[in-house]
């Protein structure tokens, strides 16, 4: 997805607790946001699994959407033309804290 349709949604859930994320991004109309949904749902798993954080005391502490590679393909047009076509992608760098840890 481009920068701009993920810069759309990481600015709603920015500073949010992970419950609350959760709630907002599974309503939002979106494409995009079932991505992102599935990279908070990741980013709290390996919060919970590795450091061993309860899922119910975080929330977002930094989100980061940076600017990816441009895939560049062609399409075939008429009269034996070509057409370019430019797909964005992105970087996206979610960080979970500890609500009671970060006091």
């Amino acid at each position: 997805m481009s920068i701009l349709k993920a810069r759309r949604i990481i600015d709603q859930i920015r500073g949010r607790s992970y419950e609350e994320t959760l709630m907002i991004l599974e309503l939002m109309p979106y494409r995009a946001s079932y991505t992102i949904l599935k990279l908070v749902y990741s980013a709290a798993a390996n919060a919970r699994d590795n450091i061993g954080l309860r899922e119910t005391h975080l929330f977002i502490s930094k989100v980061e959407v940076n600017g990816g590679s441009i895939v560049k393909k062609w399409k075939p047009r008429a009269q034996g033309r070509s057409y370019p076509i430019k797909s964005a992608t992105c970087h996206i760098t979610i960080v979970l804290k500890d609500k009671s840890k970060s006091f």
